[in-house]
């Protein structure tokens, strides 16, 4: 999951449709390798003969790097040129992406899904921090529905890719054609962020002579900030435990899907491109806690059907928890902007290194519980990671 677009132009470019476009495309160039290896983990445990809980970390690993990276730019961000550094960073994504092609041994892919993951996340924090600042309370939501759009684009279109080029193209090419897109990614953001918008020092900066720990104590101390930062790490714990072992589940009996099948079922991510970017109106309407709680409510409904040994209601199940956790994603996202009184760039990393820290944390405690207790265990933490979530989603509510 997870997820983000470089803003294309200064927020008071025409077209709103137009901006939306590009933020969403950016989004998916910039994370489009991330979950699309969860397509082919089945075929990459068979060739790097391991068990389904080390090759879940280790593809999810990535999460690691993500992490790290969101607390580096959180820490520098004040001064890094934000056109530059996005253009780099995807650069520079490119060089791990290919060399996982001939990477060999477990230790080696996931120091180069790690690698990977520092390079998404220094565009993803950027993005996130320049939306905030430069969007208006009234297009905030809008923009980080956008760029949410963008990553459920990335989750499906990257699933989908990685299973048709590993059937047909062998494991080798698939990393090629993704390092390609990478570039791609690149060339994008460099012809639409505009360079007004690249400045390195934002918009809301801190007060003068405060030092970024500082800052980071600040949102520490805010209640609300709190409860935002774990409750993106239950989210992104939750979404990778599923559909990341929901895999093994597909390809034993009584499912038995083979690769090209198992990257279909990524179609189920369709629902949430037309779910997610209503996420603006949801929070307009409702406000931020209730759609946050109706967005984790929706994913918990999808839990019960993945149990059933049909393969249409394991399908439905997961339409349900991807516009879900999706919606919620959108939702928490803009709250956690909204409730960083200053230095929105550090409220920014401190979320997204929450929210990638719950993302390794599930893949690791969640293929625990797969290989303990098979699909049921795993389905059962991921239960109890969407309530602590929802209990965090009542705390985000202003005070008074």
């Amino acid at each position: 999951m997870a997820m983000t677009a470089a803003a294309p132009a200064p927020m008071a470019a025409p077209g709103a449709v137009r901006r939306g476009v590009l933020i969403a495309l950016t989004a998916f160039l910039t994370l489009v390798d991330l979950f699309a290896a969860q397509a082919v983990l089945p075929s990459l445990a068979a060739h790097y003969d391991v068990s389904a809980g080390a090759m879940g970390t280790a593809v999810n690993a990535g999460t690691l790097g993500m992490a790290i990276a969101c607390l580096g730019v959180a820490l520098l961000g004040r001064r890094i040129d934000r056109r530059r550094a996005i253009v780099a960073s995807l650069l520079l994504l490119s060089v791990p992406t290919a060399l996982l092609a001939t990477a060999p041994g477990l230790a080696s892919f996931a120091a180069l899904r790690v690698a990977q993951g520092l390079c998404m996340a220094a565009a993803f924090t950027l993005t996130l921090a320049h939306l905030g600042e430069r969007c208006s309370a009234a297009e905030a939501a809008g923009a980080f529905a956008a760029y949410v759009t963008g990553n459920v684009a990335s989750n499906l279109v990257g699933r989908l890719v990685a299973a048709g080029l590993a059937e047909h193209l062998g494991l080798a090419r698939n990393f090629y054609a993704f390092a390609l897109l990478n570039l791609a990614g690149a060339v994008l953001v460099r012809a639409t962020l505009g360079r007004d918008a690249a400045a390195a020092v934002p918009a809301t900066s801190p007060v003068p002579g405060t030092a970024m720990p500082a800052a980071w104590r600040r949102h520490l101390r805010n209640p609300r900030l709190r409860a935002g930062f774990g409750l993106g790490f239950c989210i992104l714990f939750a979404f990778i435990g599923c559909f990341t072992y929901v895999n093994f589940a597909l390809v034993a009996p009584p499912f038995g899907l083979g690769r090209m099948q198992l990257g279909l079922v990524y179609l189920v991510f369709l629902p949430a491109m037309l779910t997610t970017p209503l996420a603006g109106r949801a929070v307009a309407r409702l406000g931020g806690p209730a759609a946050l709680t109706g967005g984790l409510g929706v994913a918990g409904l999808g839990l019960p059907p993945l149990l059933l040994p049909w393969l249409p209601a394991v399908l439905a199940g997961l339409v349900l928890v991807a516009a879900g956790s999706f919606l919620a994603q959108a939702v928490a996202t803009g709250q956690v902007n909204r409730a960083a009184e200053t230095d929105h760039g550090a409220a920014s990393g401190l979320y997204l290194a929450s929210y990638f820290a719950g993302g390794l944390a599930g893949s690791a405690a969640l293929g625990w519980a797969f290989m303990a207790w098979g699909w049921p265990g795993c389905v059962a933490g991921i239960a109890l990671a969407l309530a602590a979530a929802a209990l965090l989603a009542r705390r985000l509510r202003p005070a008074g």
